[in-house]
Parts: C-alpha cells; structure tokens; sequence
C-alpha cells in the first residue's frame, strides 16, 4: 500500500511538472541559433554586470519634518579676514531678543591680507567649485557620500611684526541662542550697553576704514566633511572707506546620516547687498559686514540610502529572462520571415492545387464499361 501511495504521489508531483523534458532526438541545432544564443548570453553577463554596479550606487533620500528643538545652543564657526588692523575692529552677535552674545571664542590674528600661491590656488579651486554647485545640485550628493576633508593651506608664518600686518583674521566659534541674530564686524571694540550694545568707533579714524574682507569659512552647527557652505571662499574688495556688507542667510537645520557620517548640523541659504555709506546723498548706515540670519522651522533629514539585495535579485532574474523570451521570440519571428522570401515555406492548400491535376488525369484515362462491350 505504501509503494503504491508513493508512485501515485510521484505521478501526481511529474503531472505537476511546468518544465517538460524534450528528448535530444527531437532537439534540432543550428547554427542561426548557437549565434542568437551568444548574442543573449553576452548581453546577459553585460547587463548584469551593470546592474551590479548600480547595486552598488548609492543615493540621498531627503525628508521634510518641523523643528522641534528649540532649547539647544546654535553654535557659529567664522573664519573671516578683514583688511584692516585687529585693534580698530570688533566682532560680536546681538540676537532678536536684544541680548549681546560675548566673542570670548573669537580669537584676533594680525594677518596679510595677500594670501601665498598655495593659497591661492586653493581658493580659487573652492570658487570653481561653489560655481559647480549652483549649476549641479546633485554634486551635493556627491559631497555627502565622499565625507570630502580638505582642508586649506597652512598660512606661513609672516617675517614681518605684527605692527607692520595690516589685515586682521577672526576665527573661532560662538555658541547663541537658537533665534535669529546679527553677526557683525564694524569699527572699534564693543560694550555693554543697557539698550543693547555699542561699539566705540569715535577713536578710530575714517582714514583706516577699510572693509574688504574674505570669508574663508562661515557654517552653523557641528562642523562635519563633505559640506561646502555658501560663503566658503567669498571675497570682497572695496575701494571705498564707508562701505557695508550685508548678508542674509536662511539656516536650515540638517540631520545627515551617512555610510561615513552621522551629525547634527545646519545648511544654510545666503542673499546678498553692498552698499556705499555716504550721508550727504542720502545712503545711511554704519559701515562693516553684517550677516543677518534666521532659523528655518523645517528640518531636512539626509539619508544615505542602499538597493536591499532582494531588489538586485528581482532586476536580475527580470533582465535573464527578459533577453532570453525577447531573443527567442525575435530569432523565430526572423526565422519565419527568411522561409517566407526564400520561397521554401509552403502551405498545404498549395499543395493540394498542384496535385488536383494528377487526379483529373487518372480519372480521364480510366476506362468506363458500356453496353456494347458488355455483350
């Protein structure tokens, strides 16, 4: 009973069977058809091997969700040289809250104004690629997988004494309140005010006002690779004493998270307006840079994304057998149509119209017996 209940079992699974077997003795090769099948082949391993790499690639999914830290600390890192000496400026913030933030992290570095061919270069590679970033978003991707850490040139030392320098660097962080604010560089030192602050440039002479100055870095947060801020490389060269620099920046809090990287940090947007300080034709202000920022309530969440594997294998059996039903069917439909205009496909009514007249003739020459040969 249980030898028979198994072959039932085993002739039920072989009527089940999706794949019949065709014998050899009715398999037929030829040579159109080993040709098809190195064609498909080669195209499968080339497809697949590109697929490969595409399963490889990466790419950043960018989500949208409100802010909702609202007690931490914005910290500010600057990198600023201004063409004039250190101790005719100051630098400080004042938020929207009128409260004065100290520059004790800021430090004061007498510097040229010049900078060395190393420099240089560097610099103008950083525009060149500021100038990429505008035209090709997706460079920024780019950027945020290669966690990119250059860093500039070490500025030589300077033979000179410091009295002769007549450029000054700030550079440094601060840590403020996460509300918009004012991050400013003007003329004389600054003080504590009870309405806010006040900066005394009464003892420097306009004759030193010079506010041409070049950003060689300015970012918000935690200062990560791979993020190329706005105002990298910004230079500004004034021929006028009285001149204001303004900058209006936009911060947008960032959460990226990378293969290399996971950080909280800030991007930032930037607009810019510079203008003559001259009080007799009508252009009020105080000369310096200003840079005038305020805080999105959006938050974007950079995420580094990977095809799952499942996905690669789904892609990669659909591109086997994709090329292999395309090439049969293709190598049948060209296989039919060279019978058809090579005069050797013939269907069976013709045949049957070439061999109505042998049977017209057999039927002719038949002889019919009458009454006269009967008797």
């Amino acid at each position: 009973m249980r030898r028979l209940t198994k072959k039932k079992a085993l002739t039920l699974v072989k009527e089940l069977d999706a794949f019949p077997k065709v014998p050899e003795s009715y398999v037929e090769s030829t040579a159109s058809g080993g040709t098809v099948s190195l064609i498909a082949f080669t195209l499968m391993a080339v497809l697949a091997f590109l697929e490969f790499f595409v399963y490889r690639n990466t790419w950043m999914n960018y989500e949208y969700e409100v802010d909702k830290d609202f007690t931490s600390k914005l910290r500010i890192n600057v990198d600023i040289t201004v063409a004039m000496r250190c101790q005719y400026i100051g630098a400080d913030v004042l938020d929207l809250a009128e409260t004065m933030v100290a520059s004790d992290g800021l430090k004061y570095e007498p510097v040229n104004f010049e900078l060395s061919p190393e420099q240089r270069l560097w610099h103008i590679t950083l525009l060149h690629i500021q100038e990429r970033l505008r035209v090709e978003h997706a460079l920024q991707d780019l950027l945020f997988k290669s966690a990119m850490k250059g860093a500039p040139p070490v500025q030589p030392q300077s033979e000179d004494s410091p009295s002769s320098l007549r450029a000054c660097r700030i550079h440094g962080h601060l840590y403020v309140n996460k509300v918009a604010g004012n991050f400013h560089v003007t003329v004389g030192k600054s003080i504590p005010h009870p309405r806010g602050h006040a900066h005394l440039a009464a003892l420097v002479s306009h004759d030193t006002y010079n506010f041409s100055h070049r950003i060689d870095h300015l970012s918000f947060g935690e200062m990560i690779p791979g993020i190329i801020n706005p105002l990298d490389g910004t230079e500004k060269v004034s021929a006028e004493s009285n001149h204001m620099f303004q900058y209006f920046i936009t911060i947008v809090p960032t959460k990226l998270n990378t293969y290399k990287v996971s950080a909280d940090t800030n991007q930032y947007s930037v607009t810019e307006q510079e203008r003559v300080i001259n009080h007799a034709a009508g252009s009020h202000g105080v000369s310096g840079i200003f840079m005038k920022y305020d805080i999105s309530s959006l938050m974007v969440k950079v995420t580094e994304q990977h095809m799952p594997l499942w996905k690669f294998l789904v892609r990669l059996c659909g591109i086997i057998g994709g090329i292999f039903s395309t090439t049969g069917m293709l190598h049948g439909v060209v296989g039919f149509l060279i019978d058809v205009f090579c005069c050797r496909f013939q269907m069976g009514i013709y045949r049957h119209l070439k061999e109505a007249p042998l049977n017209e003739d057999h039927t002719s020459n038949t002889l019919i017996p009458t009454e006269n040969a009967a008797q």
